[in-house]
């Protein structure tokens, strides 16, 4: 119960990555933190690569910075569809502005890029959007996890208990 008090928003679309989704949501629960899902509008249901499916709390209007410590965004397809949106390209700019912990696993890099975020850190994400990374600025790691300041990075489903790791850890040094 190492994050009790914190907030932490999961940024959703359809065919998320639902292990990528679930696991670092259950795991922030199991530490404490509140979790808020945001999606397009409130109530929303998305339904994931492999069937599982999610309400939304919030739309990602309705997001306030101030009100949040850290944000996760899951892979899968939905990210390409997630960069799409200016209002998640916005709260994805102020996070990284106010050094807010921002966790990107997979695909989830494709957010990052199209926010304008990721030039000079180290980053890693599903080999698949290596040379978009890189081609935005980003230095690739092929490696499980690790934190670049405060970007989380999580390369595929696999690596995800590392990624967790780092999330955590991420927070409790910025609670």
């Amino acid at each position: 119960m190492r994050l009790i008090g914190t907030r932490v928003v999961f940024h959703v679309a359809p065919e998320f990555e639902d292990l990528e989704f679930w696991v670092p949501l259950m795991r922030l629960q199991e530490e404490g933190a509140e979790t808020v899902v945001a999606g397009m509008a409130a109530g929303d249901v998305y339904q994931g690569k492999h069937g599982l499916t999610v309400r939304t709390h919030v739309g990602f209007d309705d997001v306030h910075p101030a009100d949040f410590r850290g944000m996760v965004i899951p892979g899968g397809w939905a990210p390409d569809k997630l960069r799409r949106f200016e209002s998640v390209r916005s709260l994805v700019r102020e996070f990284d502005r106010q050094h807010k912990t921002i966790a990107m696993i997979c695909h989830a890099g494709l957010v990052g890029i199209s926010a304008g975020i990721v030039k000079g850190h180290f980053a890693t994400g599903s080999e698949g959007i290596k040379d978009d990374l890189i081609n935005a600025g980003a230095v690739w790691r092929d490696e499980p996890a690790f934190r670049s300041s405060h970007l989380v990075w999580g390369r595929v489903v696999a690596d995800i208990p590392a990624f967790c790791r780092e999330l955590v850890a991420a927070l409790r040094e910025h609670n």
